[in-house]
């Protein structure tokens, strides 16, 4: 494997660990939630809900991104994958408030697993285009995921 290949794939491996270090970060909110409250009060149940609401959609959010990185391009994966962590935190954050608070943390990461999964079906689509017919787009395609990637920091 060429340098620039294994810099990407370095790229979806720390945007992995981030993820990571994050769902450790709102577990031990809720923690600190729960010891503070000892009785079910309803920043302990908005806490709790939020976190569990992120940890339903981490396999999701790792499943996409790894699958577009591996059969697209990583470098525009691994950047949805920093937007997506930015949502959710946004979201998290949003949803200890006023659970309205939360609604454009939502939308905004629910916009980043589509574009992530739009990633993974062209870039299998393409795999099953080159196997069965072969004609490669991959180097279009790529071209336009970079450019398409960045169309997700308009809010």
């Amino acid at each position: 494997m060429d340098t620039p290949v294994m810099g990407e794939i370095f790229l979806l491996v720390l945007v992995t660990l981030l993820s990571v270090a994050q769902n450790a970060f709102f577990a031990l909110k809720v923690e600190k939630e729960c010891r503070t409250h000892t009785s079910k009060t309803p920043a302990f149940e908005r806490v709790s809900c939020a976190n569990r609401n992120c940890m339903d959609t981490y396999p999701t959010f790792l499943a996409v991104m790894w699958c577009a990185g591996i059969c697209l391009s990583q470098a525009p994966a691994a950047f949805a994958g920093i937007l997506y962590l930015f949502a959710r935190q946004r979201y998290f954050v949003g949803y200890m408030g006023q659970t309205s608070q939360s609604t454009p943390g939502y939308l905004f990461g629910k916009r980043i697993i589509s574009f992530l999964c739009l990633m993974c079906i062209v870039g299998i689509l393409n795999f099953l285009l080159l196997e069965y017919c072969g004609s490669d787009y991959k180097e279009s395609i790529q071209t336009i995921t970079k450019a398409a990637s960045t169309l997700l920091l308009l809010p």
